[in-house]
């Protein structure tokens, strides 16, 4: 089956399950629960039983699709999302953002846990992304271009919506929230970073690094959605200062603490979109 027909056989699939329009996509990462989230949950769909989808082998992500409403607004929150380390191609990693397209959404919320380049940034801290770097070696547009998703050489002057970024540093001005933004740059994992690799980061210009979001935002903008793009910085990596070891559990556990502050802003953020 063509991957336009498979997205559609997904598309039609949740419409089947659910009557609800969803304007607003969620994607979620590792750790991150949002249980401040005021999702109005309508229906929930396993991964699994959807056309085209498989449950995550990262343990922390669910592999669920809720699809309700926040604030008035209809939304679709994919609970854990696919990585290009799990073996995957980079078109099954977009997969659910060419999904969300397809069910006529408008914008997409990408939230991952990514490691702090920038001194100035903590552990906790949210960060809106406010551009990006591929250093994944792929891209989900490799191949021939099927003009029924978006054009060939897709524009990415402005990758990351300005007005939803503003709206975000209202939000959390309004709620005191510490909200920062960075130039997350993608690397195809799953090891983590060494010294050498934190320093060519951060001297290639960004703040923040990980290894998920970016094929899913190129695959988004593909299909004309509006992109906003958040960070929950795990740890941080000062310039001339030792590496500390980091592992999963502590990247897990930090998302989660973070969380807790991430879905009340989101439940301002949505309001005012």
């Amino acid at each position: 089956m063509e991957y336009y027909d498979q997205i559609q056989e997904a598309a039609t699939y949740i419409r089947s399950q659910t009557p609800s329009a969803p304007e607003i996509g969620i994607i979620s990462g590792t750790g991150i629960s949002l249980p401040g989230l005021e999702l109005a949950a309508d229906q929930k769909i396993r991964y699994q039983d959807i056309p085209g989808f498989t449950t995550p082998t990262v343990s922390s992500h669910s592999g669920e699709l809720t699809i309700g409403n926040v604030a008035d607004r209809e939304v679709a929150w994919f609970k854990g999302r696919y990585h290009f380390y799990e073996g995957l191609s980079m078109k099954q990693v977009a997969f659910p953002a060419r999904v969300f397209a397809a069910l006529g959404g408008k914008m997409l919320v990408l939230i991952n846990a990514a490691g702090g380049v920038n001194p100035n940034f903590q552990v906790g801290d949210l960060a809106l992304i406010t551009d990006h770097i591929n250093f994944m070696q792929d891209n989900p547009l490799i191949g021939e271009n099927d003009d029924r998703l978006g054009p060939r050489f897709p524009d990415m002057s402005q990758v990351y919506d300005l007005s939803a970024i503003e709206v975000g540093q209202q939000a959390a001005q309004e709620m005191s929230i510490d909200l920062k933004q960075g130039v997350y740059l993608a690397l195809p994992g799953p090891s983590l970073e060494t010294r050498a690799e934190y320093e060519m980061v951060r001297r290639l210009g960004a703040d923040l690094v990980g290894m998920s979001t970016v094929p899913e935002v190129i695959a988004a903008r593909h299909n004309g959605l509006q992109v906003l793009g958040i960070s929950i910085v795990t740890n941080v990596v000062q310039p001339k200062e030792p590496l500390t070891k980091t592992t999963i559990d502590e990247v897990i556990e930090v998302a989660d603490r973070a969380s807790e502050k991430l879905g009340p802003l989101l439940n301002k953020m949505l309001s005012k979109l």
